[in-house]
């Protein structure tokens, strides 16, 4: 039996923000399903947003963070995040933590898609994700203690609705029981169940699952972003290609040249990225193959050393100044509800970073919001704990919400499960697609019935089916949102509707369907159930 004060899962950004605040005197678990610098926040070319510049101010920044997230989000936490996105940048620099310079000490701005300002901070030119988790892993306090190759996969929940622990498997498929007062879900987002993602595998939305089996309530699952520009050869993706270089003067261009968001949108190729995506998208369902000009950018290599090697790696000739894209899943809007400080409607959970529902994105994330949010919650949420009462963990009152079901279970391949999201549940939806993958995902699963007891499958069969509740999730939250915005697109309802604008679909374990109109209190519900 393993026992803390704090558990956390997952070791992106975010946890490990949340592990330099938290109090020194405290122990903390990190269970990380791989080893501990194998996350998104890791594979991050893009920077961290921050109204630094001198001809910039947070006011700016939430207006450009609204207008990207389609007037979904909310407004309180986009004000309170961007507000304090260039004291967290002063802090990092302070710490240590290297940023890019000019020859006189200042910090270099990038500019990216639908920012209106150059605001992105960079570290190691393409590779600031790599740069700070490395930092940020190199000095943790001795408080810290992490345990890699453990699979979470099923949270302990007491009869007071208190989250008190996880349970995880190793390597060789034994259980582990870990118990803390305070459990962090900062397990990422989900990007790896799409077949074109710039995701690490791990990423597979475990967390987001758990959390919903244990009866926390999940929003905005609809919303995902697909970035326009993933490396593409040979039909596979190979990695990702940095907004940045279109912030660099790149254009998207057909195999004849044409410049394919000329006429598009008046920011054309940094357009929001749903826009670009979908422009794309369209081209290559008409037989058009699409690639990233970089002819125009001077020094390219020194300036993108991560993207040049990439493109190396995979045998693409940069001289050509052309390099083959196509749009993948690259980040979710949605997950575990939260609030302010991070915390769940379960007492003893929290939920941080790509994993949390904070409503700073909205329908769609601006550019290099993603490591802000993950810097803004992990220190909140830790010095939230910090200012807690700290208690012993009521082992008396251990029980897992897990039915003792059959220990047969049908779920699907993960890359069977990848492929039918990508073609069902991708890019372009329409009500038939989604209706045929959510009859086919509640053959694995439905969202009303019961979970099955998981202690005695596999790691993969756990895997699949956690990715099935997320797949379902995402699926039932596109059909039910009967318009387009932000990174849902529907064919079939192609137009923004006011109607939905403040509408918000939240899932809970048991209790079905719920629509929260932010306009009213949010303890009046209109609820839905499942058909």
């Amino acid at each position: 039996m393993n026992i803390g004060d704090v558990i956390v899962i997952g070791s992106g950004i975010a946890a490990l923000q949340f592990a330099h605040h938290i109090r020194a005197d405290k122990n903390v678990i990190i269970l990380t399903k791989s080893n501990v610098k194998a996350s998104n926040s890791s594979l991050a070319q893009g920077g961290i947003a921050a109204s630094v510049g001198v001809d910039d101010n947070d006011s700016l920044h939430r207006i450009d963070t609204l207008e990207a997230g389609r007037f979904h989000n909310n407004e309180e936490v986009v004000q309170k995040v961007t507000e304090e996105a260039p004291r967290l940048i002063d802090e990092l620099r302070a710490a240590g933590c290297p940023f890019d310079e000019d020859e006189k000490g200042e910090l270099l701005l990038g500019m990216e898609g639908a920012h209106s300002r150059f605001r992105i901070v960079h570290s190691g030119g393409d590779a600031t994700g790599k740069q700070i988790i490395d930092f940020l892993a190199a000095t943790l306090n001795r408080n810290i203690f992490i345990e890699e190759n453990r699979f979470a996969y099923e949270l302990i929940v007491n009869d007071r609705n208190q989250c008190i622990g996880v349970k995880a498997k190793d390597e060789a498929g034994k259980i582990h029981y870990y118990y803390a007062n305070h459990v962090v879900l900062a397990t990422g987002g989900c990007g790896y169940l799409y077949s074109l993602s710039s995701s690490d595998p791990n990423v597979t939305g475990d967390g987001i699952a758990m959390a919903y089996l244990a009866g926390a309530e999940i929003a905005d699952m609809e919303f995902i972003q697909f970035h326009p520009t993933m490396l593409v050869k040979n039909g596979e993706v190979k990695g990702l290609i940095s907004e940045a270089v279109r912030g660099q003067g790149a254009t998207l261009v057909t195999s004849n040249g044409e410049a394919i968001m000329e006429h598009v949108h008046p920011l054309k190729d940094l357009a929001p990225r749903h826009i670009v995506s979908q422009t794309i998208f369209n081209h290559i369902q008409n037989g058009k193959d699409i690639f990233l000009d970089i002819s125009s950018i001077e020094h390219f290599t020194k300036k993108f050393p991560t993207i040049t090697e990439l493109c190396l790696e995979n045998e693409i000739d940069l001289s050509s100044g052309l390099i083959p894209v196509a749009p993948g899943c690259h980040f979710l809007m949605g997950g575990i509800k939260v609030n302010m400080q991070g915390e769940t409607n379960i007492g003893g959970l929290y939920a941080i970073g790509e994993a949390a529902c904070t409503g700073l994105h909205g329908a769609n994330r601006l550019a290099s919001n993603s490591l802000l949010e993950g810097l803004s919650y992990g220190k909140r949420l830790a010095q939230h704990i910090n200012g807690s009462n700290w208690s012993e963990v009521p082992l008396s009152y251990m029980r897992t919400l897990q039915d003792s079901g059959s220990k047969a279970i049908l779920v699907p391949t993960l890359n069977e499960l990848r492929q039918s999201m990508m073609d069902r549940v991708g890019i372009v939806r329409t009500e038939s697609t989604l209706t045929e993958q959510k009859t086919w995902l509640e053959r694995f699963f439905k969202l009303d019935q019961y979970s099955p007891c998981l202690d005695e499958l596999s790691s993969s069969q756990i895997q699949s089916f956690l990715g099935c509740v997320i797949a379902l999730l995402i699926t039932d939250a596109a059909l039910e949102r009967m318009e387009s915005r932000g990174g849902h697109f529907r064919i079939d309802f192609p137009n923004e509707d006011k109607n939905w604008q403040s509408k918000q679909l939240i899932y809970q374990f048991r209790k079905g369907r719920m629509v929260l109109d932010e306009q009213i209190k949010a303890s009046e519900y209109a609820r839905a159930v499942f058909s």
